[in-house]
C-alpha cells in the first residue's frame, strides 16, 4: 500500500518553502508520493485574495515538476462548493493508499473548526510541522484538547521553516518587486505573463 501524504492549501502562490517542507517530510516518512492539492474554494481564506483556482494548480504543477515523488491534484478543482479536507480524504480513501495529512502546528490547533474534524483524523494520520519559533508543545493544554476531541495522536515531524510568506509574495508581485530565490523560476515567469496579484489592495 502506498505512502501517500496530502498537502493541500491555496498556494497562493506556491513557493520554495512549501517544496523544503515536502522534500523533508518525503524524507522523515519514507512516503511514496506527497499530492498537493491546490483548494479551489478554501472555507478560511478570503476568495479576493486567491488568484484563479486554474492558476493556482497551473504554479503548483510547474513547480512540481521533476521531483519524482511530488504529484499535483485537480480533485478539489473538479468539485463544485467549499474545499473540505474531509471529502478529499474519502475521496482518496478508494485509492488504497495509506494517507498522512501534512499541516502545520497553527493549522492543528484550528483543527476543531475544520468539518467533521474526528473523521478528517480516522482517514489519514495527521503530520504536524511546527513552524520555526512557534511554541509547540504536543503537552500543552491547547493540543491535549484537540487531541481529545479527535481521538487521534498527531505525528510531529520536525522540517526546516522558511521566512517566505504568500501575501509577501503577493505584495512584491503587485509592485513588480523580484521573486527570485522565492518561488521556482517557472512560477516567477507565470505570474509575471499573467500578471497575477497586480488587483490587490493590499
Amino acid at each position: 500500500m502506498a505512502r501517500t501524504a496530502v498537502f493541500g492549501g491555496s498556494f497562493n502562490p506556491i513557493h520554495y518553502g512549501h517544496l523544503l517542507l515536502a522534500d523533508e517530510v518525503t524524507e522523515a516518512l519514507s512516503l511514496d508520493r506527497v499530492l498537493f492539492i491546490p483548494a479551489a474554494a478554501p472555507p478560511h481564506k478570503p476568495k479576493a485574495q486567491l488568484a484563479p483556482a486554474q492558476d493556482r494548480y497551473a504554479m503548483v504543477e510547474l513547480a512540481v515538476a521533476g521531483h519524482s515523488k511530488f504529484v499535483v491534484s485537480d480533485l478539489e478543482l473538479r468539485r463544485s462548493g467549499p474545499s473540505y479536507t474531509v471529502d478529499t480524504l474519502e475521496a482518496l480513501r478508494l485509492q488504497r493508499a495509506e494517507l498522512f495529512l501534512i499541516m502545520g502546528s497553527e493549522t492543528f490547533l484550528d483543527l476543531l473548526t475544520w468539518r467533521a474534524p474526528r473523521r478528517v483524523a480516522r482517514l489519514a494520520q495527521l503530520v504536524v510541522v511546527p513552524r520555526v519559533g512557534s511554541a509547540f508543545d504536543p503537552e500543552s493544554a491547547a493540543v491535549r484538547k484537540v487531541v481529545h476531541e479527535i481521538g487521534e495522536e498527531p505525528l510531529v515531524v520536525h522540517a526546516t521553516s522558511l521566512p517566505i510568506s504568500a501575501s509577501d509574495l503577493r505584495r512584491r508581485a503587485r509592485d513588480g518587486r523580484s521573486l527570485a530565490y522565492r518561488v521556482p523560476e517557472a512560477v516567477g515567469a507565470y505570474i509575471q505573463a499573467k500578471r497575477l496579484y497586480r488587483g490587490e489592495a493590499s
